[in-house]
């Protein structure tokens, strides 16, 4: 039985791409460490064994930690987890199917499509603070969403009805970035695979499921992971359009922001610890379970291929 040998790792693409590997090593790696190291400090307080105000700080352990699952800062952090897990996957959800069927009109050709494109990307080029603003303006008492809905809903004095303005706001932002990446997506994909599904006898809904979905899947998938990424940190946003001591809409950087606004810094790096953490574990598990089917089909087509041509 012969051994089939592991092909060696290139030099020159190593090389290549050693410089981005540093300059990350020292953008991402450099602030995590010390992160992690500041949040084994806490902040002096009280009196030292002189009798004088305690200053500097010292060393704390895991005890920022335990403060935050389950000491007095327990509440305030599983409120602000759940805030963000509830943002993060709800948003998703709606920006992915709302984006899909924008990339799907963008797609079509009809007059005045160039105008369309172009204004899709308002949205996405406003900048987050104005957008807050502009939204803020929407559902305050008088304003445009209760008088749409005929009755008053105070939507930025917190609860529930924060919530959904919230999604509300950063849906109508983000929706457009997805749409233009599966657009780019569609675009690469032949018109002649559509046209000979048609003859076939296949339907709108089956070359969709069959055909688009599968093809820009990996586009997709980027675009998605991206935006589950960015809302994990959201902050700017409900900080402008509901405040940022509501705790119906306080997600983990804005109680890290509240932290070290109160000069705790080992506390408020612990919370940036943590949502560091969580972003790493989702990151990891979307491309761990999405992100290897893509890789595996890749190989798969390339051993079909391969097997073909011999």
């Amino acid at each position: 039985m012969r051994r089939i040998a592991r092909p060696a790792l290139p030099l020159f693409p190593t090389l290549l791409l050693s410089p981005t590997l540093l300059v990350l090593a020292l953008v991402v790696g450099y602030p995590a460490v010390a992160g992690f190291r500041e949040s084994l400090y806490a902040g002096g307080e009280g009196l030292d064994a002189d009798g004088f105000v305690a200053g500097g700080d010292r060393f704390a352990g895991a005890r920022n930690y335990t403060a935050i699952f389950h000491g007095d800062r327990a509440d305030a952090f599983w409120n602000a987890f759940g805030n963000t897990t509830f943002f993060t996957f709800t948003t998703v959800v709606l920006e992915t199917a709302i984006g899909v069927a924008m990339a799907l009109v963008m797609h079509r050709m009809f007059r005045g499509r160039a105008v369309v494109r172009a204004s899709v990307l308002v949205p996405w080029a406003v900048p987050t603070a104005i957008s807050g603003l502009l939204w803020r303006w929407i559902f305050q008492a008088d304003g445009a969403a209760n008088a749409v809905l005929g009755r008053e809903v105070l939507w930025t004095a917190g609860g529930f009805p924060a919530k959904v303005a919230v999604v509300t706001a950063e849906v109508w932002k983000t929706s457009p970035f997805i749409g233009l990446l599966v657009l780019a997506g569609l675009q690469l994909i032949p018109a002649e695979v559509h046209e000979a599904a048609r003859v076939d006898g296949a339907g709108p809904l089956q070359r969709f499921a069959r055909i688009t979905l599968p093809l820009v899947k990996p586009a997709l998938l980027v675009a998605v992971l991206f935006r589950m990424l960015d809302v994990l940190r959201m902050f700017d946003l409900p900080a402008v359009l509901v405040g940022v001591d509501q705790d119906s809409v306080q997600t983990l950087t804005m109680v890290a922001w509240t932290e070290a606004s109160d000069l705790r810094y080992g506390s408020a790096a612990a919370y940036a610890t943590v949502l560091f953490g969580y972003v790493a574990l989702i990151a990891f598990l979307f491309v761990k379970l999405l992100g290897a089917d893509i890789i595996g089909e890749a190989h798969r087509h390339s051993r079909r291929g391969k097997g073909t041509a011999e």
